[in-house]
């Protein structure tokens, strides 16, 4: 009996240390203010624990917008191959933290993640995930996602998602409006060709007809509960589809016919999502869809250029608060072919979260159709000034605190959110 016991000594040990450390690591705490080694990463660790089918609460306003979870060997052995900052915290240190989250005198709040988002990206066949700043973050952050093309939006597949994102689309029909300075280039044939085709095939007899039809069908996901985002040309040559819904606003160049006179006159803006009151831009040679976006002019340089995040009430306005969790208040400015909004033409209903102060640019919009929400940045590269045409894929390993693209990554777990306030 006495050398059983002693067996048994070391295993006790073991087994009551193993205990400690469960209880002295309660938790595990991501932070996300400027002490956090990969910002970007730190979300993906998120959806992972997520996708284990494991709850994550987001501190909104609290470091940040830090993640607070149970705590597990694996999860920190994922943070640690990650490389993303971490800290094992007791039950009553976690305590603590809720207590002062939750107090009534502090702009901080707990949001419960629970389930893990099913992600689409729109994009065309010849996507590649560099071409995007949205696929090029959730590649670099570990976020899976699926590829959908206008097939699978006109049969209904949609529904299978909980957050969409628009690819740098043309919902106009006028192929971008590349054609003054590319209408010879191989890629730009090409790209025409294959939307043609797509069209043909789908039985449209024009691509605007088709793109109008694939806008209507995203509508119709929105107003169902889904979560939409998009940047640059996927967000005003959207609300440009939609309002030109009952005309024609393509020249020849574009269709082999020109547009309906008097096309503007004939803009439905009660068919839009956030913008109205527009004018078309309907030169063809012109880089331009209407005077929705902001142009670059002599303020627009890398150096000065920057926009301003709204701070909003993390108990009363979460949804806001989540889209703006960043570790600073100023983000560096990036051009696109749809740089920003006027303010003038953006409707009443939408929510603006960041602006360039001092000017009539509103950078970043949020809003409500139906039982959904939707979500357009102006720009198209956070950490690529002025992307062009061709240019080599931003290296996001240089990148790991950028708050240009924290504010993507906000969007795509948002749909995780449960409404009812996390109780300590």
């Amino acid at each position: 009996m006495v050398r059983t016991f002693r067996f048994l000594i070391p295993a006790m040990f073991a087994f009551f240390a193993a205990m400690a450390t469960a209880f002295a690591q309660a938790k595990i705490l991501i932070p996300m203010d400027n002490g956090q080694a990969d910002h970007l990463k730190a979300y993906g660790i998120a959806y992972w624990v997520l996708s284990k089918n494991l709850p994550v609460d987001w501190l909104l306003n609290y470091k940040s917008g830090a993640f607070m979870l149970d705590y597990a060997d694996v999860i920190a052995a994922e943070c640690r191959i990650r490389g993303v900052t971490f800290q094992g915290i007791s039950g009553a240190q976690a305590a603590s933290i809720y207590s002062e989250v939750q107090a009534e005198g502090n702009n901080m709040d707990v949001v419960r993640l629970e389930s893990v988002p099913k992600i689409a990206v729109y994009v065309p066949p010849t996507f590649q995930p560099w071409d995007d700043a949205v696929t090029m973050v959730m590649e670099y952050a570990e976020i899976p996602y699926d590829k959908i093309w206008d097939k699978e939006v006109l049969d209904g597949k949609l529904k299978k998602y909980d957050w969409v994102h628009l690819h740098h689309e043309d919902f106009t029909g006028q192929y971008g409006k590349f054609y003054a300075q590319y209408s010879n280039a191989p890629w730009y044939l090409q790209q025409v060709a294959m939307l043609e085709q797509t069209a043909k095939e789908l039985g449209y007899g024009k691509v605007s007809r088709l793109k109008l039809a694939v806008a209507q069908e995203i509508k119709k996901y929105v107003a169902g509960g889904g979560f939409l985002f998009a940047m640059c040309s996927a967000t005003d040559s959207y609300d440009i589809a939609l309002a030109a819904q009952n005309t024609d606003i393509c020249d020849v160049v574009f269709d082999g016919d020109p547009p309906a006179a008097g096309a503007q006159k004939q803009l439905d803006f009660s068919q839009t999502l956030a913008f109205e009151n527009f004018s078309l831009e309907m030169n063809p040679y012109i880089y331009e869809y209407s005077d929705i976006d902001i142009q670059p002019n002599f303020m627009s340089n890398a150096e000065t250029d920057a926009f301003t995040l709204f701070d909003f009430s993390a108990k009363f306005d979460p949804v806001p608060s989540m889209l703006t969790q960043c570790h600073t208040g100023v983000v560096r400015g990036f051009l696109g072919q749809t740089t920003g909004f006027h303010k003038r033409f953006i409707k009443k209903s939408i929510t603006i979260l960041g602006e360039r102060e001092g000017s009539d640019e509103v950078k970043y919009i949020t809003g409500n159709f139906g039982r959904g929400t939707f979500t357009f940045y102006g720009g198209h590269d956070p950490e690529d000034y002025q992307h062009a045409v061709n240019d080599p894929p931003t290296d996001l390993s240089l990148h790991k605190n950028s708050p240009g693209y924290r504010l993507i990554l906000n969007n795509i777990l948002f749909p995780s959110a449960k409404k009812k306030k996390q109780k300590t």
